[in-house]
């Protein structure tokens, strides 16, 4: 395929979906470098979405993985790697023997501390740069978009 004067590495793409995903490995790849440097450097890629997750009550590896959107093999795979880097707690079931409670350690609340930091210097650094109204019509435009897919049939982890 020939290349024409416009075509650029550097120009934005046409797709909207396909810049959507540009502008959020973008912002990952810039949340990862800051967890990095706060000594949060093996935090695996589904990591932040068992977070969220677990972040105000424990939870078993069933509800775990029907709310990642996965097999329960898949979200046990994620727990285990997570209990080895010491994000996760496997506790006694007060109710179910047979179920083990997981919950996030003092090392995943720190971790998500500094991630919601990010978060929100991320957000304060856009209103600099392009105005506090424009960074909120691009909140509001995301607002938006998730909102329109209907409740439920947006996973909480992209698949």
């Amino acid at each position: 395929m020939k290349s024409t004067p416009t075509d650029h590495a550097s120009d934005p793409p046409a797709d909207f979906g396909v810049l959507l995903n540009l502008a959020f490995g973008a912002f990952k790849v810039r949340l990862h470098a800051k967890l990095a440097g706060a000594g949060f450097d093996d935090i695996g890629p589904s990591f932040g979405y068992v977070f969220r997750l677990l972040a105000t009550e424990p939870g078993n590896l069933r509800g775990l993985a029907e709310a990642l959107g996965m097999t329960a093999p898949g979200a046990l795979k994620i727990v285990n790697d997570m209990v080895d880097k010491g994000y996760v707690e496997r506790a006694e079931h007060a109710a179910d023997a047979r179920q083990k409670l997981l919950r996030l350690t003092p090392r995943a609340h720190a971790a998500m501390e500094v991630a919601h930091a990010f978060h929100l210097a991320f957000e304060a650094g856009l209103a600099e740069r392009l105005g506090v109204r424009e960074a909120r019509a691009a909140r509001r435009v995301l607002e938006a978009i998730v909102a329109a897919s209907g409740e439920g049939a947006v996973a909480l982890r992209p698949v």
